[in-house]
């Protein structure tokens, strides 16, 4: 009995059955406690808000680490339905070091830090980790684990992407130094503090703050910006093919294998023996008719058979 309480609730948890109520209502507790658990974050991180929704952002709080605490430990107890888990001790330290229930763990200790050491400003910091919670939405979230799957499909051409983007700025910010560092050795000092202007540059953000003021610097910069464009495109249509990719996989119809039961084996077997019959009838309707005619057994045989597919054709035979 245990263990099939055991089994019903490790399924419940980790499953998004839609059929299921329960792993249903888990679904939606969880994405609605996310949502509050990060805005309460967000808001209270306005002195103002908080001096005077304290109470009501606390509760919020409180609520979302209770129950999102309550749900770890019902993971951690019902693992040991998994195969995978199945071990007493073992299973349960295997399962809790996979990456989605480390989140889970990292999201709920700040709350329980702060209780125990309530005037250590480290540990204040550590609330910022309350947002991890918002990579629990990937778990109930078909739209987000499908742009997980398009990344790491296309994993390969985004990194090959990144490495000519990191080689171009590397390129970008040593010729830039040397062209503007005797013109202005304060905006650049180095090569790595050129590549500042260079991720500036090549995202197209211009922040203004660092600049070339050498014609041959502003001719590069210009050159530079133009190629950034183009370059940063890259990864939005790869991505943009992936999702293309993804979305006709999920267009082509699946074809839906039928059991083979009895009254099917029956139902083909009653209509082969007819057009069996039927083809037999007329090889001997072709021989009858135009026997004394053609002495090649195989004219005779395709005038056979194009009496079947016309009578086929015209009586609907099936």
């Amino acid at each position: 009995m245990s263990q099939e309480i055991k089994s019903r609730v490790y399924e419940i948890l980790e499953s998004s059955d839609s059929e299921d109520w329960l792993s249903r209502f888990d679904d939606i507790s969880v994405t609605v406690l996310v949502i509050l658990d990060v805005t309460d974050f967000v808001l209270a991180t306005s002195q103002e808000i908080y001096s005077k929704y304290e109470v009501f952002l606390s509760n919020i709080e409180l609520i979302a680490v209770i129950y999102f605490t309550i749900l770890y430990l019902l993971q951690l107890w019902s693992c040991t339905a998994d195969a995978r888990y199945s071990h007493r001790f073992w299973g349960r330290l295997q399962y809790a070091v996979s990456p989605l229930v480390v989140i889970d763990l990292m999201a709920i200790i700040p709350f329980f830090l702060r209780v125990m050491f309530p005037h250590v400003q480290l540990i204040e910091s550590t609330e910022i980790l309350r947002l991890l919670r918002l990579l629990k939405l990937i778990r109930y979230s078909e739209s987000l684990q499908t742009i997980l799957k398009v990344i790491n499909g296309k994993k390969d051409e985004l990194i090959m992407t990144v490495v000519a983007v990191i080689i171009l700025l590397i390129f970008a910010s040593s010729i830039m130094f040397l062209v503007e560092n005797e013109a202005q050795p304060e905006a650049f000092p180095s090569i790595s503090a050129a590549m500042w202007w260079g991720v500036v540059t090549l995202t197209t953000v211009g922040y203004g703050d660092v600049y070339p003021v050498t014609p041959v610097g502003k001719l590069f910069g210009a050159a530079l910006a133009f190629i950034g464009i183009g370059l940063f495109a890259l990864p939005a249509g790869i991505i943009a093919s992936g999702f293309s990719e993804e979305i006709q996989k999920r267009k082509r119809p699946e074809l839906e294998a039928k059991p083979w039961t009895k009254e099917r084996q029956q139902a083909m077997t009653t209509h082969i023996e007819q057009s069996a019959e039927l083809m037999k009838f007329c090889i001997e309707t072709a021989k009858k008719q135009f026997g004394d005619s053609f002495e090649n057994e195989e004219i005779i045989r395709d005038l056979a058979i194009s009496l079947y597919k016309e009578a086929v054709g015209k009586f609907k035979v099936h």
